[in-house]
């Protein structure tokens, strides 16, 4: 497979780069509702000193004050395929940056880059590409989905490309990403699917369970052997049945998994979602947005890797047969739709986009909650849910948009 173009014609520029205002400069953000992990406070206040958050407020800290405004952590995305008009599977590295910034204007803060489907020689090139970034803390590392999944519940892959999950390829995509790689999606019913989640396991990498047609049975069988993730829960698997509940039960009803939800109002109704959520729980829900080049960017034709796509009013479908590819969801709609469409409160919806995926990732020491001593990993919301600032690391990605 040859690297593919992302949208036709010219990408727009990205927009809107770190506020220059308070890069090393302490910050006291007050007056604001402020959604920690022990519970919402009302008229509270975050400090922030250089990069990370602080307990005390320097004599020369700059006040903002945010009245009437929410304070939650930033948002963080373990499956997204790229946006801005921009493929994390195909596009340079510069187009890359350019999809990593589109989301962070919205509100991720800390971002998976997703593959999809191809040939192996180009995947395991892409991860090399793809950990270099990772070592620069651009990205938080690497998810491939694809190739090793099936023919049957292959969603937006090529089918032509896939292959059994053969531990020893398996293993050359994890050396290929010098330790960056965070997630596999398996079908693990495959020939060597438990072999090689046994293997991811071993390695430190998320074994996850997706474009399957597994059993029951075999579903269970895979998660006792590692596996600790649903790759979008209810997509690109077999339905629930009162007679063959496939895998979606057994994934729903198993505490070592963590089920991956695309809030978008397309890919799940909203009683699918209210099922999701309220079985496994909020500590047990990533949302992720699955996002191909066109979140942030607009309707057009795309590629996601070699197949031609076309979104029309924000939904993306294969041009050849319109199966749904992927999304063009950003964080912030997902998780305005979850507390004004499907009801869940402020607090399960933070745990959802932000304190869960950390957990998942291990990387709950430094991000996903407002703590002293992590990261100053923040979005500003107004009391309609409309993101009116961004801060990573300290620094306004969106400067706050108070009037």
């Amino acid at each position: 497979m040859t690297d593919a173009p992302g949208a036709r014609g010219t990408a727009r520029p990205a927009t809107n780069y770190p506020h220059p205002a308070t890069a090393g400069h302490p910050t006291v953000l007050t007056g604001a509702t402020v959604v920690l992990p022990t519970g919402t406070v009302e008229n509270g206040q975050v400090t922030i000193d250089g990069t990370r958050i602080t307990g005390v407020a320097p004599e020369n800290a700059q006040v903002i004050d945010v009245t009437g405004h929410y304070v939650i952590p930033g948002f963080i995305d373990i499956h997204n395929h790229g946006g801005g008009g921009a493929s994390f599977t195909s596009g340079s590295v510069e187009d890359i940056l350019k999809g990593i910034h589109t989301h962070r204007l919205h509100g991720t803060t800390t971002l998976v880059a997703s593959t999809v489907t191809g040939d192996m020689d180009f995947l395991s090139r892409r991860a090399g590409l793809l950990s270099e970034l990772a070592e620069q803390g651009e990205i938080a590392g690497i998810h491939f989905e694809g190739p090793f999944i099936s023919p049957c519940r292959k969603g937006a892959h090529a089918e032509d490309l896939l292959r059994d999950p053969d531990p020893a390829e398996v293993r050359k995509l994890i050396d290929a990403a010098r330790g960056a790689a965070k997630m596999v999606t398996l079908a693990t019913e495959l020939p060597g699917g438990i072999d090689s989640v046994r293997l991811l396991a071993e390695h430190g990498v998320i074994a996850a369970i997706g474009h399957t047609d597994a059993t029951y049975e075999q579903t269970v069988e895979a998660i006792d052997a590692g596996a600790t993730v649903a790759t979008h829960l209810f997509n690109a698997m077999p339905p629930l049945g009162h007679r063959s509940p496939g895998p979606i039960a057994a994934l729903l009803e198993d505490g070592r998994i963590t089920v991956e939800l695309i809030n978008d109002g397309t890919h799940l109704h909203p009683a699918a979602l209210q099922l999701a959520f309220h079985r496994a729980g909020a500590d047990r829900v990533a949302f992720i947005t699955d996002a191909m080049d066109a979140a942030g960017f607009g309707d057009g034709r795309y590629w996601l890797g070699p197949l031609e796509v076309e979104v029309a009013d924000g939904v993306a479908r294969l041009l050849t047969d319109g199966t749904i590819a992927g999304s063009t969801l950003t964080l912030d709609r997902a998780f305005k739709r979850a507390v004004t469409v499907d009801g869940l409160s402020v607090e399960d919806a933070v745990q959802a986009l932000s304190a869960t995926p950390a957990r998942l990732l291990g990387m709950s020491d430094r991000i996903g909650s407002l703590e002293p001593g992590k990261d100053a990993d923040l979005v500003l919301l107004d009391a309609d849910f409309e993101l009116k600032g961004v801060m990573r690391r300290g620094e306004w990605v969106v400067g706050p948009q108070l009037r």
